[in-house]
């Protein structure tokens, strides 16, 4: 989570042995812990009492103490999942060993204060936010000289904490911009600095799964089975639906993400990503999210009235799943299923041309066959942690048993759809050599089957699509599925 503790030269850290036996008080918000617990609670009561954000207007009339303390006693939270610094934990524990007294200051509220400390396990005293003052500046300067005395050393992170600083005997830094930590240093010496996670360009683009903007190739689907891949116009028009998709599908992760904070921090692979590691702040994301969907509408607009419709429905059916839906067993699949579907929908729309049934069919069972897959790929991976089920959603380990075999048939009955319309009257009256898709469909079944195979060794990603573009077997059977198609339908080939 942190980059490795640094020292800083002698000039900035003083008599590190002539500060060691002062109180050591520490911030909890963006020091001990690199997320804001505020932000934090307000997230789960969105997502465990939604209808208290009417509330909101009328707590924030009062004082900002009294409102955090409304705000912790509306949501059901011990503070158990928020991720911690832990190269600064290591140097309260060695600390702590050595006799030293440490302290939680910070402008929390008490609940919220309380249960970080008795997670943490090394604080002498909490110093904390009890609905009357908020404890921050000035006011957590006064509350700590109260306590503890004149004589103690402060960790904080950010330029609110300037006033306690100043006071301190000395001073640690945490995460803290290069500008904040001269300033500090010109004021007082330097015990400790600990450097704060790096945020650059790579981190946003991991948050916003740049990568599974692959998904919306989903709208070119129309294109080319409709064989209108090089019309201009038609072609710019799923252009900009595909980027129009791609923000609101950035947005919608992030929102996500927030919602599913708890549940991604106890997951084996997803509690690394940037908001569940509070490598991206709360605010930041909130900011950028609204921001994405409504460069989505915007891009939508030029492609058409009916396409927005079909974003927003998306939007919607987005946004239910990570309400409630995906706590649902089956019933998220299905929704996975119908949003995979919902693009290729879309895609038509947004190029005006009719949708076949055939396309539609096709596509509702291979998309379900491969959210089960997604699904069994996360349960294999619990299984061979040892694990029984799986945090947020309804799922146990022993329902691979009928999962598989369901997404199995799923996956089959594909196949047997796109057999029917190899067969069908319009095929052999529109292809030129309808007997060569055969070869397409044989590519179909050696790929569905390898994704399963895949699944079953534990070598399948999170995202069954994600994994096809990474594979280069799948991606070469896939493409090879793509030729033989375009061939039945430009050139004549005898039996």
């Amino acid at each position: 989570m942190m980059r490795n503790m640094q020292i800083l030269p002698e000039r900035l850290t003083g008599n590190i042995q002539s500060t060691a036996a002062y109180v050591l008080v520490v911030d909890l918000d963006g020091t001990l812990t690199p997320t804001d617990t505020l932000w934090e609670s307000l997230i789960r009561m969105v997502r465990q009492s939604p209808l208290k954000l009417l509330l909101l207007p009328l707590w924030l009339s009062g004082s900002r103490a009294a409102f955090k303390a409304k705000v912790a006693d509306a949501i059901d939270w011990r503070g158990e999942d928020i991720p911690l610094n832990a190269e600064l934990i290591a140097y309260l524990q060695e600390q702590k060993r050595n006799g030293r007294r440490l302290v939680l200051a910070t402008a929390a509220n008490a609940r919220i204060a309380e249960t970080v400390a008795a997670r943490v396990g090394l604080f002498d005293a909490v110093i904390a936010d009890g609905g009357a003052k908020n404890l921050k500046g000035a006011e957590k300067l006064a509350a700590i000289q109260q306590r503890e005395g004149l004589d103690f050393v402060y960790a904080g992170d950010s330029r609110a904490d300037m006033p306690v600083w100043q006071a301190a005997r000395a001073a640690i830094v945490v995460g803290a911009s290069d500008g904040i930590r001269r300033e500090v240093a010109a004021k007082v010496s330097i015990e400790r600095e600990f450097p704060g996670p790096r945020r650059g360009v790579g981190t946003w683009l991991r948050a916003i799964r740049i990568h599974q903007w692959i998904k919306n190739s989903l709208l070119f689907v129309p294109l080319l089975t409709s064989f209108t891949l090089f019309n201009p116009g038609q072609f710019a028009s799923a252009t900009l639906a595909f980027f129009a998709f791609c923000a609101m599908a950035s947005a919608s992760y992030l929102a996500n993400d927030l919602l599913d904070l708890d549940h991604d921090r106890a997951h084996p692979r997803k509690h690394l990503r940037p908001l569940a590691s509070a490598a991206i702040a709360i605010p930041q994301a909130l900011l950028v999210a609204s921001v994405l969907a409504a460069l989505s509408l915007m891009l939508g607009i030029f492609v058409g009235a009916g396409f927005v419709w079909l974003l927003l429905a998306y939007a919607l059916l987005t946004a239910l799943y990570t309400w409630q839906l995906k706590r649902h067993f089956v019933a998220d699949v299905l929704v996975l299923a119908c949003l995979y579907t919902l693009r290729i929908l879309a895609g038509a729309v947004a190029i005006g041309v009719a949708l076949s049934s055939w396309l539609l069919a096709f596509s509702a069972f291979l998309f379900f066959g491969l959210a089960l897959v997604k699904r069994c790929a996360e349960l294999v991976a619990l299984e061979e942690m040892g694990r029984t089920h799986s945090e947020g959603r309804n799922y146990q380990v022993r329902d691979l048993r009928i999962l598989w075999p369901l997404g199995v048939g799923a996956s089959l009955c594909s196949v047997v759809v796109f057999g029917l319309f190899i067969s069908s009257p319009e095929v052999a009256a529109r292809y030129a050599s309808p007997h060569l898709i055969w070869f397409a469909a044989l590519g179909l079944i050696y790929w569905l089957s390898r994704l399963w195979i895949k699944t079953g060794r534990g070598e399948m990603h999170d995202d069954p699509l994600v994994y096809a573009l990474r594979d280069r077997a799948s991606r070469l059977t896939v493409l090879a599925m793509i030729l033989v198609t375009l061939a039945a339908y430009f050139f004549r080939f005898a039996i």
